[in-house]
């Protein structure tokens, strides 16, 4: 026998968690006594910002971490940042401190009512354990569910008087998570896809998940489809410098289904059938295109409105269906993607412009991570991502997810550029103190046009003018970063960006750039 608290750090250490990211309360005390010496804590200042930080360190480290909340306030603080983590398959375990358990029918202070029912549905499974002995073993299954397919967040709480109490040690176990298909199922697929007169690739971010580029890649070549992004992907899934890459789909139904209008076979590889922001009416494909889906969500699998789903860990269905394919024989290569001429660069500054000249100072090993929803069509535009784990965003929209991953992108190992417009930055705009205290390789770019822009745009979309509580006046981003311990500067004009951005770039540490941008005259999407 040992206690509960030294079992589960066992635990910890078998999975590979000894990175803890949070921020610490009452409840939370008994576990962080005696911290152990081969464990690090990563402080956040506020709950969202710590799920969003290890949300990032997970997306970089391709395991999942765990995160430490306070109580039911904790958890509730973090919701926002829980639900991107689930809709963007970042596995994490959260845990949540709990009061004593003789004081939980008194319902005490702090103590969180019916705490495994709080995060759902946005956590692929949570739990309270029925008794300290169990707590151990509860967490070993956490992180077995977070890191099966498809990947998510798991939630456990956990009294605090249960850490000392007696438990016996977990045993050493894995799950090997990965499959593949009904050989049956994906010959079908590879028939259509031979045969096809104009077939389309949608590449989700279930490819960059399961590290299926190169095979992706592989099939497009083959069968010379045409390779679209998926509406709204919180991760890139194709060279977008390839002459198949045709751009990404917009998250309208009406507009995907022109856009595939001349393709008879489509295949959606890691990504739901389809993403939608915008209603519009009419048939989610073109009329007489079959389509088929791999993935290995099977609630994604379910909720497709069309085709034919194959459930299949990406991978490894992608490379077998690479394999089974015929190359092309006589069939036309998809028109070639043009891309808008580079602007020019004048004042007042313009988003475009800027993006250009930033897509020119990137160092080639760069991590681009964005929350710019107004600026996100544009980023696509005239940033193309050409490498695995190069980008991130949110596939979800719960706004202040950008900063934060970006802090833990860079914790974990990379360089990385966080393109941020001032409305989304402010959400967890605390996360700038924790990348100076860790003191992250991370550059933020605040695309700053004092206002909630993509909400004002989209209500020109829908012919709702003057949306009320928009504006965004007067907000110091240098002030806020260095309030925080960040170095930072900001661009009073054209003529200052292009040294601004390499003093930025060429920054040790954390470093903000204001770049104060027009709004935009157009309409999203």
């Amino acid at each position: 026998m040992t206690d509960v608290r030294e079992a589960f750090f066992d635990v910890c250490r078998q999975a590979g968690m000894t990175t803890w990211f949070g921020n610490p309360g009452s409840t939370e005390l008994r576990m962080l006594r005696d911290w152990p010496a081969d464990f690090r804590y990563v402080l956040a200042l506020q709950e969202a910002s710590a799920v969003g930080v290890a949300s990032g360190y997970a997306i970089g480290s391709g395991q999942a971490q765990l995160v430490s909340l306070h109580s039911a306030g904790g958890v509730g603080h973090a919701l926002g940042a829980v639900f991107n983590a689930y809709r963007d398959r970042v596995p994490l375990v959260v845990i949540a401190g709990q009061q004593t358990r003789a004081m939980l029918p008194t319902r005490p202070f702090l103590s969180a009512d019916e705490p495994a029912t709080f995060p759902r549905p946005y956590v692929k499974w949570s739990h309270q354990p029925e008794s300290a002995l169990s707590v151990p073993g509860a967490l070993a299954e956490a992180y077995r569910v977070a890191m099966m397919p498809p990947r998510g967040p798991v939630f456990l709480s956990i009294p605090e008087d249960d850490w000392d109490a007696p438990a016996d040690p977990v045993p050493v176990r894995s799950v090997r998570s990965d499959f593949v298909a009904d050989p049956a199922a994906l010959a079908s697929v590879a028939e259509a896809l031979s045969a096809a007169r104009a077939p389309a690739i949608v590449a989700g971010p279930g490819v960059d998940e399961d590290d299926a580029w190169e095979a992706t890649v592989a099939l497009a070549e083959t069968v010379r489809a045409a390779v679209w992004a998926a509406p709204m992907p919180s991760r890139a899934a194709f060279p977008e410098d390839h002459p198949l890459f045709r751009g990404y789909l917009p998250p309208v139904r009406s507009s995907i289904a022109s856009l595939l209008a001349d393709n008879d076979v489509v295949v959606v590889l890691g990504a739901p059938v389809f993403t939608y922001h915008v209603h519009t009416d009419g048939p989610v494909l073109p009329d007489g295109a079959r389509l088929f889906h791999l993935d290995c969500d099977p609630g994604a699998a379910a909720r497709a409105a069309v085709g034919t789903s194959v459930l299949t860990t990406v991978r490894a269905g992608v490379a077998e269906l690479a394999r089974l394919v015929k190359p092309a024989s006589g069939r036309a290569d998809p028109p070639v993607l043009a891309r808008p001429a580079a602007p020019a660069l004048g004042d007042p500054m313009q988003a475009t412009s800027v993006l250009e000249a930033l897509r020119r100072a990137l160092p080639s090993d760069a991590v681009l991570v964005e929350e710019a929803p107004s600026h996100k069509d544009a980023l696509h535009e005239y940033v193309p991502i050409t490498r695995p784990r190069g980008y991130v965003s949110t596939g979800s929209g719960a706004l202040g997810w950008g900063l934060p991953v970006a802090v833990g992108r860079a914790l974990a190992g990379d360089r990385v550029v966080c393109v941020v417009g001032d409305g989304s930055a402010m959400y967890c705009v605390q996360a700038l103190w924790t990348a100076a205290r860790e003191k992250a390789q991370l550059t933020v770019v605040v695309l700053n046009n004092a206002k909630y822009e993509a909400v004002a745009a989209l209500g020109r979309r829908i012919g709702v003018r003057d949306v009320p509580g928009t504006d965004l006046p007067a907000l110091d981003f240098v002030a806020l970063a260095r309030g925080f311990g960040c170095a930072a500067g900001r661009v009073s004009r054209s003529t200052e960006l292009s040294g601004a951005l390499e003093t930025a770039l060429a920054h040790d540490g954390p470093y903000v750039l204001d770049v104060p941008v027009g709004t935009t005259s157009a309409t999203l999407y």
